[in-house]
């Protein structure tokens, strides 16, 4: 039996999904859109969330959350930039430091450009959002700001809940349960200005394989990383999975980043402040060896999705050069002016 949505009743979604049934792409849609438009309370908000804690969420379902937030985001006029963004899907559970927001200024250094999508953290201590805020930067959404901000910094930084009204009603839900939850997963597919590469860390293999089915259909150069003990990114603690256009390679720490660190070399701080400083120290040139080549291997992984280099060994040392050079924090310094 088809689930009709008539009449906005949350009960009803709710008792068809307790069912084991799942829904459709239009119906997925037509839910997020209603949660967009402030159709339910908080209370049915974050039991149909709940939902998917219980169950692997479909890839019909994803698709369907992801058009509802498409449809309805502000979408900012670059220009047709060539743009990049790296982006994790958070949820972890591993508390490291901003490497992938931190990779984005080292991109930036090298001269290519980047729209950050970034948000506050909903199941970590501090998101790409808190330490940018930490650090002085003010949101922004017009055209003319962000178009400025990628003229004189090379990177632009996108506010996800100014952009996307849906995640601005769930954001306090999400803080609420501070769990990982289907919105994670969203965030990095539902950049405003579709960039045209793409570097995304997932937490899961399952989450891989998605991710891998739905960029396929898409018209960007994506790579997506999953580190083999549970990071969302190249974390050098083990192996790490690359998954691109091409096919799917499991890379050792030594390949990527000359040699193994461990958990406690890329911890990330217990307040936002901390992770501030983490951030600040690495950009200024003073992060530990360990924090340096952390950054760098997602950096150098993320200059080659662009496809512009000869290889990984040429992207590493570009990445090198930026931050080594002063042009990464330069980028950071003229972003926040």
């Amino acid at each position: 039996m088809l689930l009709r949505l008539g009449g906005k009743n949350m009960k009803k979604i709710l008792n068809y999904l307790f069912e084991h049934k799942s829904l459709s792409r239009e119906q997925a849609k037509e839910v997020l859109t209603d949660i967009s438009k402030n159709m339910y309370s908080e209370t049915e908000i974050a039991a149909f969330i709940t939902v998917y804690l219980m169950r692997s969420i479909t890839i019909h379902e994803l698709q369907g959350f992801r058009d509802a937030l498409m449809e309805l985001c502000v979408k900012p006029n670059l220009d047709g930039q060539e743009l990049m963004d790296i982006v994790g899907t958070g949820g972890d559970g591993k508390n490291t430091f901003n490497i992938s927001t931190l990779s984005c200024f080292i991109v930036a250094g090298t001269g290519n450009k980047v729209a950050k999508h970034g948000n506050y953290g909903a199941s970590s201590i501090s998101g790409s959002s808190n330490v940018m805020e930490q650090l002085g930067y003010k949101f922004k959404t017009g055209n003319d700001a962000l178009r400025k901000e990628l003229e004189e910094a090379n990177i632009c930084f996108l506010h996800a809940p100014l952009f996307h009204p849906a995640l601005k009603v769930v954001a306090p839900i999400r803080k609420n349960l501070g769990v990982r939850t289907f919105f994670n997963m969203l965030g990095p597919m539902v950049n405003p200005v579709s960039p045209q590469y793409q570097l995304i860390g997932v937490y899961s293999l399952e989450m891989a394989r998605i991710y891998n089915y739905l960029l396929q259909k898409g018209d960007s150069a994506f790579t997506i990383i999953h580190g083999l003990d549970g990071y969302d990114e190249i974390s050098l603690t083990g192996d790490t999975k690359v998954i691109t256009h091409s096919g799917e390679m499991i890379f050792s720490a030594e390949d990527l980043g000359k040699r193994t660190v461990s958990a406690a070399d890329i911890y990330g701080g217990n307040t936002v402040e901390e992770a501030a400083k983490i951030f600040m120290r690495i950009l200024k040139g003073n992060g530990s060896w360990a924090q340096n080549a952390v950054v760098l291997a997602n950096s150098a992984m993320a200059l080659q999705c662009t496809g512009k280099y000869k290889n990984y060994a040429e992207c590493y040392q570009l990445a090198v050069e930026s931050l080594e050079s002063g042009r990464a924090l330069a980028a950071l310094t003229a972003l926040i002016q």
